[in-house]
């Protein structure tokens, strides 16, 4: 439910209206990865379900599939999907660190 709130915060009240869907992935080690995504005309979200903390992170530019991260440095988590799978990143200096590797779960 905070994450809906931050949601609402992030974004006006006519975007969140326009495409909002939630997933679920299974993941490496038998992690599960509840994701809420809010796409309005001007800005994209996901909310995702991590390590016992809710994370929001803004869409970023990707050459394939859908990118989010955090524009601040504020988070060092990256969650990148395409398709049915979907990856979590964690941002070092020398790059992106893969973390888990995910798809939906059935």
């Amino acid at each position: 439910m905070r994450g809906l709130v931050a949601l609402a915060l992030l974004l006006p009240q006519a975007a969140l209206a326009q495409d909002f869907s939630t997933m679920r992935y299974q993941c490496d080690r038998g992690v599960e990865v509840p994701a809420t995504y809010v796409n309005g005309p001007d800005q994209s979200l996901a909310v995702i379900h991590v390590e016992g903390s809710q994370i929001t992170l803004v869409g970023e530019p990707a050459a394939s599939g859908a990118r989010y991260g955090w524009p601040s440095d504020g988070s060092n988590y990256v969650w990148w999907t395409k398709g049915d799978e979907a990856t979590l990143y964690w941002k070092t200096p020398d790059g992106e660190m893969p973390l888990l590797t995910c798809k939906t779960a059935a």
